[in-house]
């Protein structure tokens, strides 16, 4: 079958976009990142999901035009992307979770995850993951539960 692939995205401000495949243990990590640091934060956070054997890292690092931009200092985009890019990993290596239902926005610390859950456990299971992942200063679940119609 594909690969699964899904987006981790954080808005606009930051410019960062990073696609992530996993296929038979291998996570190839594709998109623009924003500094090299960030590119390698992104390997190191794949390379600790459980299930992971090698990581590939295609990113390209933004050329930053030397223009003033008003946006948050760069540690905090870091950080922000850093959180998204290990609330998407945790939840892809979690079997009870939809990750590619799931979105995921962080902004200083506080992540934003919506979607849908198939049951009340799953979106308190999403909440918990959300919570132990460093650097996560608060957890906004709208999550929305749709029961899968069983078919008997």
């Amino acid at each position: 079958g594909a690969p699964a692939s899904y987006n981790v995205n954080v808005g606009s401000v930051s410019g960062y976009n990073t696609q992530v495949e996993l296929k038979q243990g291998v996570v190839t990590l594709k998109g623009e990142a924003t500094s090299e640091a960030q590119k390698e934060l992104t390997s190191e956070y794949a390379k600790d999901v459980e299930g992971v054997k090698e990581v590939k890292n295609e990113m390209t690092v933004a050329v930053v035009a030397d223009k003033p931009v008003v946006k948050p200092d760069l540690a905090t985009m870091i950080d922000d992307a850093s959180i998204s890019a290990q609330v998407r990993l945790a939840l892809m290596s979690h079997r009870s979770t939809s990750a590619f239902k799931t979105s995921v926005v962080t902004l200083e610390g506080v992540v934003t995850v919506g979607g849908s859950a198939k049951y009340a456990a799953e979106k308190d299971l999403v909440t918990k993951l959300v919570t132990d992942i460093n650097g996560v200063k608060s957890v906004v679940n709208n999550m929305v539960v749709e029961p899968v119609a069983s078919t008997n």
